[in-house]
């Protein structure tokens, strides 16, 4: 669970890249991600530019919301049933995870430091489990 001084932080600091264009921010996201695990590449169909702007708007609405989640929750099941459709397999949300903390250090970088970086791993966390305890219910959700 994350305590409200991460939820301020991680908004205070998205404040400082959710008007970047985010083909710059998804290219340094999803670059990442390739590095990591080319594997990944093949899931992605359509054009990137889409993927971009799709990037930024799932963690703007997001991020927007983190203290109250529980209205996003079907919105939350939504996103992890169509990430399963696309491929998307558990093992792959570390991945990503570690892609999405890397592209926010290179993009914050003075405003970086250990207590964003566990904020921001804290919001990831709680994403990412409640993304797959909707795909898996009888699975319980550790914090």
């Amino acid at each position: 669970m994350m305590t409200e001084e991460q939820i301020v932080l991680v908004k205070k600091t998205w404040r400082l890249l959710r008007d970047v264009d985010p083909v710059l921010v998804g290219n340094v996201f999803y670059s990442r991600l390739f590095l990591i695990d080319p594997s990944l590449r093949s899931l992605f169909k359509s054009p990137m530019e889409a993927q971009y702007t799709k990037l930024m708007a799932t963690l703007s609405l997001i991020v927007a919301r983190l203290d109250r989640l529980d209205q996003l929750t079907a919105d939350i099941a939504a996103l992890a049933q169509r990430h399963a459709g696309y491929g998307v397999k558990p093992q792959h949300y570390e991945t990503v995870g570690k892609a999405l903390l890397w592209m926010l250090q290179q993009g914050l970088g003075r405003d970086w430091n250990p207590t964003v970086e566990e904020a921001w791993k804290q919001c990831y966390t709680l994403l990412s489990q409640t993304m797959l305890q909707s795909l898996n219910p009888s699975q319980s959700v550790r914090t």
